[in-house]
């Protein structure tokens, strides 16, 4: 599944889409407004993301991050399996648990790993969406009336009264923080 972005100048919506032509867009403007500061959002994490604007449009994409770059992994573990050594700390009585499972503690951590993983996928899906939503609004719409009420009306997954509140917002915003709760709310 392709990660979608979307660029806000101030309240004016720039783009949206795939990473390299909503920066593309950025650069566009930039080009003709030197004084513009669009900045891109990652539509499933809300998260900014920084993109150096500087040379050319093709020296801009050139260096945006691909999506399917995997950093290098390196040290201890099993680098054909991507296996990743790092630190765990629990209690002894765990410890113990975990040494008396079959294939040891690795195995063990690792079993219960999918199993929460595949037992909260709805769980998880949501909280990521949530916390989107919050980045983004807050970034976004921090200084709008009503933000604060909007947010807790977001929190206790109230749509109604949350759509309500957003309403008078710069459309722009307004319609891409709806789009981003609506994975909540609906």
């Amino acid at each position: 599944m392709q990660t979608n972005y979307t660029a806000f100048d101030g309240a004016a919506r720039v783009a949206s889409g795939a990473l390299a032509v909503v920066a593309e867009r950025c650069k566009a403007l930039l080009d003709g407004e030197p004084n513009a500061s669009p900045i891109i959002y990652d539509d499933s994490t809300g998260r900014p993301v920084d993109v150096d604007y500087r040379g050319t449009t093709h020296d801009v994409l050139a260096r945006l991050p691909l999506a399917d770059e995997t950093p290098a992994r390196r040290g201890p573990g099993r680098p054909k399996l991507g296996v990743v050594a790092r630190e765990v700390t629990l209690l002894p009585r765990h410890w113990e648990w975990l040494a008396s499972q079959p294939g040891g503690a690795s195995v063990a951590l690792r079993r219960l790993v999918e199993n929460a993983t595949r037992e909260n996928v709805d769980a998880d899906r949501a909280r990521v969406a949530s916390e989107a939503v919050d980045r983004v609004m807050l970034a976004l719409a921090g200084n709008l009336a009503g933000y604060e009420e909007a947010s807790r009306a977001f929190h206790r997954r109230d749509g109604e009264r949350f759509r309500a509140l957003i309403e008078g917002w710069p459309a722009d915003v307004r319609d891409y923080v709806r789009r981003l709760a609506d994975v909540v709310l609906s």
